[in-house]
């Protein structure tokens, strides 16, 4: 058990030094530069508006209320970190979505010398960036449905004790889904499918999600955390969900 959940995390670490091999940097560096010009033009854009609101209630000149500045303008800081924590997985995996299934069939392709049947190029990407869209909203609402029940658990007495393990493992398990999920697509294996060939291999697939869960959570890193997972999605499917 303990070694199967090292395995996961192990894949994790690894996808960190994959996505520096030549060949994978690209795909690594197309959505990330656009999501980083994305996020800073959203704060920078906010940023001015804060400032012109923080003017008009507390003017730099009028002396009485100049100390509110001092601490408007840190929680302006504090709350973008929050919102771009929140929101930044959710738009990273919609505006990287095509470009992950390149990642992953370039990753495959360094591991194994051969490319996936689908989605492995731009033109194939660019005529099915709808459905990969489209799969990935599907997956959106999959993860909304298995959310609910877990949610529940906090407000039942007793249970609420055991709850945000329970919240951490769901997270974990849903982790390990999204990510796997671009090579397996890759090799045209539907999503139920995966799901059953991450269950026979569960505590693997929870080290692995708990990892990226963990990097997710620190500010920074956390716009690494998907070309990583990615990249150790792709080789733990290659070497232990046998895609084929």
């Amino acid at each position: 058990m303990i070694t199967n959940a090292a395995q996961g995390i192990g894949y994790f670490i690894r996808g960190l030094g994959l996505i520096g091999k030549p060949g994978i940097r690209l795909y690594v560096l197309i959505p990330l530069t656009i999501n980083i010009l994305l996020f800073a033009s959203l704060i920078l854009f906010g940023y001015g508006e804060f400032m012109d609101l923080v003017n008009y209630l507390a003017p730099a000149e009028n002396g009485w209320l100049s100390w509110l500045r001092w601490i408007l303008i840190p929680i302006f800081f504090i709350t973008s970190l929050i919102i771009v924590f929140f929101t930044f997985t959710l738009v990273a995996n919609l505006i990287g979505a095509p470009f992950n299934s390149l990642l992953a069939a370039a990753v495959e392709k360094h591991l194994t010398g051969e490319l996936p049947e689908s989605n492995s190029n731009w033109k194939a990407v660019l005529k099915n960036v709808i459905p990969i869209l489209l799969a990935e909203l599907k997956k959106m609402a999959y993860y909304i449905l298995i959310t609910i029940p877990f949610l529940i658990l906090f407000i039942i007495p007793v249970v609420n004790f055991i709850a945000p393990f329970l919240w951490m493992l769901m997270i974990a398990w849903v982790m390990a889904v999204e990510y796997t999920d671009y090579p397996m697509s890759n090799r045209n294996i539907s999503f139920a499918e995966l799901r059953r060939r991450l269950r026979q291999r569960r505590f693997m697939s929870f080290g692995f999600g708990g990892s990226v869960m963990l990097a997710m959570s620190i500010p920074v890193l956390n716009f690494f955390v998907m070309p990583t997972a990615v990249a150790g999605a792709t080789a733990m499917a290659v070497e232990k969900l046998k895609v084929e």
